[in-house]
């Protein structure tokens, strides 16, 4: 039998695979990850690129946005410094939150994200920002350029998820929720974190290529 050459080496990964977006830091892609109505934690598998269930949510809070990140992002020591009491970011692409008026039910989407601001989140000490954006071409939401231009519920509805969502019963919380802050300051978390994508895996690709 012959053997079959695997599909994620035709499938472009949606972290290494896709373009920042058409012009970061304002306009960015966002691949999400999550929707409004999941009462699981997906997250994407580093290796193959496709959806893996993290965990069921063990409170009732879901995520007010769409939810995902930003491809060829990484947090790490460039994002680390631009946060409070964090040396490091989590490791991780930068996360973002997107507004849109219309409910997008499905995951495993991209899209074009207009970036408006973000959240300062500590994950266990590591910097674990939450960028904030809304979708390019929403009737309602598109021409917002600030955070401030949202409603303010929204925002706290945001910080709430976030302090929540990894919450373990008798166990203290791991997540502290910091500033909110505007598009000049997510702007710097952004490139900070295509800094440290490019300083940890694009100079691997060369030495490869080498």
């Amino acid at each position: 039998m012959k053997k079959l050459t695997p599909y994620f080496q035709w499938r472009p990964h949606p972290w290494h695979g896709l373009e920042v977006g058409p012009e970061p830091p304002r306009l960015v892609y966002a691949y999400i990850e999550i929707t409004p109505f999941d009462p699981v934690k997906y997250e994407v598998d580093k290796y193959t690129g496709y959806l893996r269930v993290d965990r069921p949510q063990r409170t009732s809070s879901t995520p007010p946005t769409l939810y995902g990140f930003i491809p060829r992002t990484y947090c790490g020591a460039h994002v680390g410094k631009l946060a409070a009491n964090a040396r490091y970011g989590d490791g991780d692409p930068l996360d973002i939150c997107v507004i849109s008026e219309r409910p997008i039910s499905k995951s495993e989407v991209i899209l074009n994200a207009r970036v408006v601001g973000g959240i300062g989140t500590l994950d266990g000490g590591e910097a674990d920002d939450k960028i904030v954006a809304v979708l390019e071409n929403d009737t309602l939401w598109g021409e917002v350029n600030s955070i401030s231009e949202l409603p303010p519920a929204l925002i706290e509805r945001l910080r709430h998820y976030f302090s929540t969502y990894k919450l373990t019963p008798g166990q203290p919380s791991q997540v502290e929720i910091q500033q909110t802050y505007d598009w000049e300051h997510a702007a710097r978390v952004i490139e900070a974190a295509m800094q440290d994508y490019e300083e940890t895996y694009q100079s691997m690709t060369h030495r490869v290529e080498k």
